[in-house]
């Protein structure tokens, strides 16, 4: 069906950045919005950021100003440049693409296994 790969989590410390990947894979017709969600323990999973496919971007206010979503749609990846990172910061990044995988079909959500990002000194 579909599947997305996310890579670029791990330990940074406060102040630090990270860049994290997501790249889609399988039977792919459109991709439309794109975006990022993160759940820390003992949270709901929350919006990070999110692309559509025309160039529109939505943060969390939390993270304005020191996240940036970009896509490469060539390549059916979206990336998240993570700068300025902070402890609250820290959660399991999951990546989202909302696909219309056969001709004339309906859309659906994939999501990605999830990526630690971890914010500590």
């Amino acid at each position: 069906q579909v599947q997305l790969v996310e890579s670029g989590g791990g330990l940074v410390q406060p102040g630090g950045s990270l860049r994290l990947s997501c790249a889609a894979s399988g039977s792919i017709v459109n991709i439309y919005t794109m975006g990022w969600y993160r759940q820390a323990p003992g949270k709901q999973r929350e919006l990070v950021a999110t692309m559509s496919s025309g160039g529109s971007t939505n943060y969390a206010d939390s993270v304005k100003g020191r996240f940036t979503i970009s896509r490469d749609n060539a390549k059916n990846t979206v990336y998240l440049q993570m700068s300025s990172l902070k402890p609250e910061d820290t959660a399991v990044y999951y990546c989202l693409a909302r696909v219309r995988t056969t001709m004339n079909g309906p859309t659906q959500n994939y999501w990605g296994q999830g990526t630690q990002v971890t914010v500590s000194s």
